[in-house]
């Protein structure tokens, strides 16, 4: 059986089966039980009218069954009234009532203990229901049989309206459950289409959530549609900050390259380097793209701040041994926080570079932790930022001094990047005037890098 794609339709399918299956069984035992009812009551009448005429059998001074009065309690006297009685003698000879006229009653069983019932055909072929006894009276010659018989049509009649009662009593509570069920299943998939149309107004940008209140057995599924949108739309956003990164970043490397071609004599020199920093740029950014993409994949990564702060630290002294700055990193060893050791290594890098070109000697990282987070704060002594900077500084490519070397997107990508593991970057000012960047991330639940 090949089901239907719709669920409805199956649930519909399904339910009119198990009705159908289960009515029709109910109705087959309630018809069986009914019908012997009647018979049973058909048949304790035709007891009882054998008793009447047996009791209405004697014998007469010579030993012979006779009548003495007419059963009373059916229409004996009417010809072929349906109501028969018959008393067979010893001798053969027949006592039949009037009803009979000139039939009779097929010819009884005999040599037999108790009430016989039995289904015969008899006058004008119609079928009669025979009830019969074998009587021996007081002074009679021999044993005489006792039959009496009722027409069957009514009785068959009355079962032949009782089926069609039930079958129709049944046949419209079937349809009646089958519509019933048809309507609950309907009315229970309405959230579904609710949340369908819902799902096609955000497709058609006519709304950016589902929002909508569910059953609690889709009240998940709701919210995880709601959370995979919000996630999709931070995919999005994220990748246009990229494209916007590296458009920015790319503008001042393609328009000195433009310069070095087009001189009389190409700075072939300059062009080559400029070359070379679009292709790191194109890099970095295609990189950054692919860590966003698998942020969800290392969400379940764990690594140790303090640990990635010192080789970074390590790094950037050999870099600024020139200018003398003394890096120095502190705290809590053995935290752990939920990022990607790249990522952090990144983002730690970054605002540690910069630290250092502003600092005007030195450079400290601090590692706190608290029950949920762990706060990694760069500070440097450098001149500072008005709190009018403080945010500009996040955005993409911005340079408070074209002095400084970099492309202006260290501090952006590192906020991107604490974002990404559902933390954040802070610009505030250092006790020593100087900045300070501090790092709000996740702390794992387990001091173990996995």
């Amino acid at each position: 059986m090949t089901w239907p794609r719709s669920l409805a339709l199956r649930l519909a399918l399904a339910a009119g089966l198990w009705v159908a299956g289960g009515l029709g069984a109910v109705a087959w035992l309630v018809t069986d039980i009914a019908v012997r009812q009647i018979e049973a009551t058909f048949d304790a009448r035709l007891s009882g009218l054998l008793d009447a005429a047996v009791a209405a059998a004697v014998t007469d001074a010579e030993g012979r069954v006779v009548v003495a009065r007419a059963p009373a309690g059916a229409d004996f006297e009417r010809p072929f009234s349906g109501a028969y009685w018959q008393i067979t003698a010893p001798d053969g000879s027949l006592a039949t009532s009037r009803s009979l006229w000139d039939q009779t009653l097929p010819a009884a069983t005999s040599g037999h203990e108790g009430v016989v019932l039995r289904d015969v055909s008899g006058p004008r072929d119609e079928m009669l229901r025979v009830a019969e006894r074998d009587l021996l009276l007081p002074g009679a010659t021999g044993t005489a049989h006792v039959a009496v018989a009722l027409s069957r049509t009514e009785v068959e009649a009355e079962i032949h309206r009782l089926r069609a009662l039930l079958l129709l009593t049944f046949s419209l509570l079937g349809m009646g459950l089958v519509a019933g069920v048809v309507a609950m299943v309907v009315a229970g998939l309405a959230p579904l289409r609710r949340v369908s149309q819902a799902l096609a107004e955000i497709r058609d940008g006519r709304r950016e959530q589902l929002a909508i209140e569910a059953p609690s057995e889709i009240a998940p599924l709701v919210v995880q549609l709601d959370e995979l949108i919000a996630a999709n739309r931070v995919t999005v956003e994220r990748a246009r900050s990229h494209v916007g990164n590296l458009a920015h970043a790319v503008k001042t490397p393609l328009a000195v390259l433009r310069n070095a071609l087009d001189q009389d004599r190409p700075d072939i020199e300059t062009a080559r380097a400029e070359a070379s920093g679009l292709e790191r740029l194109v890099q970095h950014h295609l990189a950054r793209a692919r860590t966003s993409a698998l942020a969800k994949a290392n969400a379940g990564m764990s690594v140790a701040p303090f640990v990635i702060a010192e080789e970074i630290a390590n790094a950037l002294r050999r870099i600024f041994v020139d200018r003398g700055v003394s890096i120095v990193v502190e705290g809590e060893r053995g935290v752990y926080v939920r990022a990607d050791p790249q990522d952090l290594t990144e983002m730690l890098g970054n605002l540690m570079e910069n630290a250092c070109k502003w600092a005007h000697g030195k450079v400290l990282v601090s590692v706190l932790a608290t029950d949920s987070k762990v706060l990694v704060t760069i500070i440097d002594d450098g001149p500072g930022l008005p709190k009018a900077e403080r945010d500009a500084v996040i955005g993409r490519g911005v340079r408070l001094d074209e002095r400084k070397p970099g492309s202006g997107l260290g501090l952006g990508i590192a906020a991107e990047l604490a974002a990404l593991h559902n933390g954040k970057l802070e610009i505030s000012v250092a006790p020593s005037g100087g900045v300070a960047a501090t790092l709000h991330l996740q702390r794992a639940a387990s001091n173990a890098p996995t």
